[in-house]
């Protein structure tokens, strides 16, 4: 029986909104390590998908599974050893019994918060963290996404700390360890930046740049990066709840990290705007699919990504019509189902199905979390109470979204 999930384990997950990175370094604006761990996980779908290509589904399936796990495995980690700057960390990590006993420190620090989640995970990440041997192919592509997003923020702050002296040392070690790493199908074209692979990976980055709530102050303050990194693992968490079988986990935390990326070419619309109207509405759909065919698929398509860019598409469920209604695969075509159906025959990994009901649920978890962490922050103002107010209400005639018990949970933060 799944666990179920608790406050105690989003508020875990979102701590990395008030993480800063690079903070002893002049910066242009602050970096934030739930922005970095999107960024991360969008880089190493991107490799997973090169390198799985060609492998049976079993093999395909059991890769994902390790590559969203194990992120997931060092995001809770990092969160602990916030304080730790990188250079001593790797210091430590080389010693492998100076690592241990660090290790053998972080986990009780974390276990509170995580052991709802069973036995089974809890073994699953103490193992993993214990012996963070990156021989494996998961965890090489976590590795080589986790240099490449770091290394897109450390050329945001070259420019401002050009009389720093360790700065040409920090950069060789980014591009003598990412060389070490090229094998991996994808490296090579992400160090070199060329190419519409390396473009699309470098643009993604750039959603760190937009502040969600942009009219509205917050403490912590959210980008639409960070926001897409929130529904991911959200999604993991509650599909993983929800019986999901491993392809529609998958699916939905690839496409929780995804689902904003219009907003790369639209910026964050606010959802009462959306809404005002169904006919603005729909011509903001409409303009939101024009730009991705014209600025991302289109590229990615001439650039020779054009099955990187097709997986993309049924990801962000352009053929339904949006990336929250529920989707299989079948006899090569993708077909809308219903919820029940997803509940029950068509939640088999050969269908490749994907969630709709509860990707919105994540959706405005990730929207509630913001709200009710800047009112507990003293952050008093009208939209807040209104937001929050609004997404618990959505839940007050439909607690329950495909088996998750989501207003016993909102209950949680009275």
């Amino acid at each position: 029986m799944p666990a179920v999930i608790r406050k105690s384990l989003l508020q875990l997950v979102f701590s990395g909104a008030f993480m800063k990175r690079w903070n002893d370094r002049l910066r242009p604006m602050e970096l934030m390590e739930v922005d970095k761990q999107a960024h991360k996980m969008i880089v190493a779908w991107m490799l997973y998908f090169r390198a799985s290509e060609g492998l049976p589904r079993e093999q395909r399936l059991a890769l994902a599974d390790e590559i969203i796990e194990c992120g997931l495995f060092d995001y809770f980690y990092r969160l602990v050893i916030t304080d730790i700057k990188p250079p001593v960390f790797y210091q430590i990590k080389a010693n492998r019994e100076d690592y241990q006993k660090l290790t053998r420190w972080v986990l009780p620090q974390l276990k509170p918060r995580l052991a709802p989640l069973g036995a089974a995970f809890w073994e699953r990440m103490s193992a993993a963290l214990m012996e963070p041997e990156e021989k494996t192919l998961s965890r090489r592509i976590l590795m080589a996404a986790h240099l490449f997003a770091s290394y897109s923020e450390f050329r945001l702050l070259k420019p401002l700390n050009q009389h720093d002296e360790e700065l040409p040392e920090i950069e060789e070690s980014f591009v003598v360890r990412l060389r070490g790493l090229s094998d991996i199908p994808g490296v090579a074209e992400l160090l070199s930046g060329e190419g519409e692979f390396a473009r699309f990976a470098a643009r993604t980055g750039q959603l760190r740049f937009q502040k969600r709530w942009s009219q509205t102050p917050r403490v912590p303050e959210t980008t639409v990066l960070g926001h897409m990194f929130l529904v991911a693992t959200y999604s993991w968490f509650f599909s993983v709840e929800a019986g999901a079988c491993r392809a529609r986990r998958q699916n939905n935390y690839f496409t929780g990290l995804f689902h904003d990326l219009p907003e790369l070419l639209t910026r964050d619309i606010i959802s009462p705007v959306k809404k005002a109207d169904a006919a603005i509405g729909e011509l903001i759909k409409q303009y939101e699919n024009q730009e991705l065919e014209r600025r991302i698929f289109a590229p990615l398509t001439r650039g020779g990504q054009g099955a990187l860019a097709g997986r993309l598409a049924y990801l962000l469920g352009l053929e339904v019509g949006s990336e929250f209604i529920a989707t299989v695969v079948e006899d090569g075509r993708i077909r809308r189902v219903s919820d029940e159906d997803l509940r029950g025959p068509k939640n088999r990994d050969e269908l490749d199905p994907k969630d709709g009901p509860l990707l919105k649920m994540c959706d405005n978890l990730a929207a509630f979390m913001e709200a009710d962490t800047a009112l507990r922050n003293g952050i008093n103002n009208e939209q807040l109470h209104q937001a929050r107010w609004r997404i618990r209400r959505m839940y007050d005639d439909r607690p329950e979204v495909m088996g998750i018990q989501v207003g016993a949970l909102l209950a949680d933060f009275d």
